[in-house]
């Protein structure tokens, strides 16, 4: 079991634009960099300090080999990897002709490009979720595509000696029948694939999408994070690899006061570094640094720790106060 490390790897995804539930985007307000690299120094607090900034590239059947593979979201995000942030680059898998050679060949080119500011490179996003075309499940081969990506993104960086840059995988909380998906996985992978990764991922919302008492929050984010390592990863062969949570947020809006945000925030940030140690957990990433767009009422344009415009809610000064208390 690992556990050994002291304190959690924070990092945050700065951009302004978020997938939504019917398979669109919300969006708004276009990303300020100078305001985000402000609001990064302040989360990040010491400069130095281990820090993640989040951000998504993607593979369809329109890329062409060579590049240039730009992040979609937050545009040119290399330019915030500095004093001591590393990028967490999402690759994202959207072929609908089930790709995967060029998926794999993608996956190379980034880490000939990115890899050199790239702390963890997630291979896919959310592969279980179907019923969504802006998440990598609803595309044929996805299963191929991490079992083979993870093993080709790994050979090239240790031919370009980045020996820093971990790769993973992710997947959204599973119950039920659904908690194969990750044994299916290591059984089409294999021993070979198993060693190659790094870390896995898990992007959870607690009280966002199925509400939550106040008061059941961290016994039920406990228990959500003791099930997918006992229930999820060790089945699958992969009990000893770390977990990270690679999106986790609250939003705003009618019913849904800041105050509220910032105690989901302490909350399960709490959990997490109380549970490091006995359950793996190596690090937390937040979703996310801004509003989409501040007008609007909708959950998924309001995610943010801050407004569109970058005034800070009061969970960013929790968010803070927790990196500057429990970060590496």
């Amino acid at each position: 079991m690992p556990g050994t490390h002291e304190g959690l790897l924070f990092g945050i995804y700065p951009g302004g634009v978020a997938g939504d539930d019917a398979g669109g985007l919300a969006d708004g307000p276009p990303d300020d960099p100078s305001r985000v690299s402000s609001a990064l120094d302040r989360l990040q607090g010491r400069p130095g300090r281990p820090f993640l900034v989040r951000a998504y590239t993607g593979y369809d059947d329109t890329t062409r080999p060579g590049g240039p593979h730009a992040t979609a979201t937050p545009a040119d995000a290399a330019r915030y990897a500095v004093r001591g942030r590393g990028l967490d680059l999402v690759a994202q898998y959207r072929s609908t002709a089930g790709d995967v050679d060029g998926y794999c060949g993608f996956l190379r080119e980034l880490v000939e490009r990115y890899g050199p500011v790239t702390s963890t490179l997630q291979v896919t996003e959310e592969p279980n979720v179907t019923s969504n075309p802006t998440l990598d499940g609803h595309y044929p081969g996805v299963c191929e595509a991490i079992a083979r990506g993870v093993p080709a993104a790994k050979s090239r960086a240790r031919e370009l000696g980045h020996t820093h840059l971990r790769v993973g995988f992710n997947t959204t909380p599973l119950f039920g029948p659904a908690t194969s998906f990750v044994t299916d996985l290591t059984g089409r992978g294999g021993k070979d694939f198993v060693a190659d990764l790094d870390y896995v991922g898990l992007d959870f919302f607690p009280d966002v999408f199925r509400p939550v008492a106040a008061s059941d929050l961290a016994s039920a984010v406990e228990g959500l994070l003791r099930h997918h390592r006992d229930a999820v990863l060790t089945p699958a062969g992969l009990g000893h690899l770390p977990l990270h949570i690679t999106e986790h947020g609250w939003p705003t809006g009618p019913e849904r006061p800041p105050h509220r945000q910032a105690e989901v925030v302490e909350t399960v940030v709490r959990v997490i570094a109380a549970q490091a140690k006995p359950l793996g957990l190596s690090g937390y990433t937040h979703f996310a640094l801004r509003d989409a767009d501040s007008a609007k009422p909708g959950l998924f344009h309001r995610f943010g720790l801050t407004t569109d415009d970058y005034t800070p809610k009061p969970a960013f000064e929790s968010l803070r106060a927790l990196v500057d208390r429990f970060s590496v």
